[in-house]
């Protein structure tokens, strides 16, 4: 899932920012019972790979969350108007498939984009929490993360190499067009099921 600032403007100008937009997420995914598996905040967007326990889930935790961080952030910098642009952008992701591989795209945003040479730089992504242990209230590790390895240690090294390693060739851009488009992101079995089920 990803969210822009409107006409690609700064979204998050210090670490005040971030840690407010963390605690409306945090309040939020309890209230519309949303599990947030892997995040990463940069200046002008956002990344969520998320699983929503019911079917409006979604959409009343992303309403809730862009409105009160907007709110947030027009009170904070004197502004007025609109934050983001338009709706978020989402998929639906074969999570056998392509789970671990949507959460490393979020997590290696930052080295993409210039801004640390390592995920393990940037404090504002899920990396830390997958690959060293931390926790957060509002983090839920995916079954797929967690059945990775049994052992804690073993699977955070394991899945530091994993991060390392580069994707299958065309998997990155794969992951950017389904998102954008909202097309449904696996196998073509799982993308015929969600067509039938969901029209996508």
């Amino acid at each position: 899932m990803i969210q822009r600032g409107n006409n690609r403007q700064m979204c998050f100008q210090d670490p005040a920012d971030r840690g407010a937009y963390l605690a409306f997420l945090s309040k939020y995914r309890k209230e519309h019972e949303v599990d947030i598996h892997a995040w990463v905040l940069m200046d002008n967007h956002t990344h969520l790979l998320v699983t929503p326990r019911k079917d409006d889930s979604l959409s009343r935790f992303m309403k809730a969350l862009g409105q009160r961080y907007a709110q947030y952030f027009n009170f904070k910098y004197e502004r007025t108007g609109t934050l983001w642009e338009g709706r978020f952008k989402s998929c639906l992701v074969d999570t056998e498939s392509y789970f671990l591989q949507c959460q490393r795209y979020i997590e290696l945003n930052p080295v993409k984009a210039g801004m640390v040479d390592n995920p393990e730089d940037y404090r504002w992504s899920s990396y830390l929490y997958h690959a060293y242990g931390l926790r957060a209230k509002w983090h839920t590790p995916h079954d797929c993360y967690l059945n990775y390895q049994p052992d804690p240690d073993l699977r955070q090294a394991s899945y530091r190499s994993f991060v390392a390693s580069s994707p299958p060739p065309g998997t990155d851009d794969l992951i950017f067009y389904t998102a954008i488009s909202g097309k449904a992101l696996g196998t073509e079995t799982f993308r015929e099921e969600m067509n039938t089920r969901y029209g996508v």
